[in-house]
């Protein structure tokens, strides 16, 4: 196999995880965690004391694949896939909760797409650790006072989106490393 088709291939394994993220988070939210609070989120433990809405581990998960997204297809697929993955985050939600979803999810993505466009260049890791970091901030803040109307929840809403984004640099190390090893270029 090319290394282009490779690359498609990965990029459309990427895309498809990114997508899948995204309804289940929100369908995590509002179904699934160790306490539901009454006319909130459902929550989990994140850290000692800190708990956050079930959805924060895909959310930090969604903004490391975004960057995968982009690198393997580029960045006209990565716009796309923010498109509709605002759009997507509006399903399996309640509908309170839609735009405050949507806003946060398309402000975040963006963020995050400003931060790994330049900074690629410098490094895979680099780039997705920081941009991931500056979309889940975004994300934590806006999606907490749209939704909720509180920033109650910010630090286990953070923590809970920088273990996914941690738990991927393996990976992320390993996919820079094979890149590098077969020659790959990003899109």
């Amino acid at each position: 196999m090319n290394s282009r088709n490779q690359q498609l291939i990965e990029g459309a394994v990427f895309l498809a995880g990114f997508a899948a993220c995204i309804p289940l988070a929100n369908y995590m939210i509002g179904h699934v965690g160790t306490v539901c609070v009454p006319d909130g989120p459902c929550l989990i433990p994140v850290g000692p004391g800190l708990t956050a809405p079930s959805g924060v581990l895909l959310v930090g998960l969604a903004l490391v694949l975004r960057d995968l997204v982009q690198r393997r297809l580029g960045l006209m697929w990565a716009i796309g896939a923010i498109i509709v993955g605002a759009f997507l985050s509006t399903t399996f939600t309640a509908p309170a909760l839609a735009v405050a979803s949507a806003s946060a999810f398309l402000t975040s993505e963006l963020a995050d797409l400003l931060v790994f466009t330049p900074l690629q260049k410098k490094g895979l890791v680099k780039a997705a650790f920081l941009s991931s970091v500056a979309g889940l901030i975004v994300d934590s803040v806006m999606f907490l006072w749209l939704a909720f109307g509180s920033l109650d929840f910010l630090a286990g809403q953070v923590v809970g989106k920088l273990i996914m984004v941690i738990a991927a640099l393996p990976i992320l190390f390993w996919i820079r490393n094979r890149d590098k090893r077969l020659g790959l270029m990003p899109a």
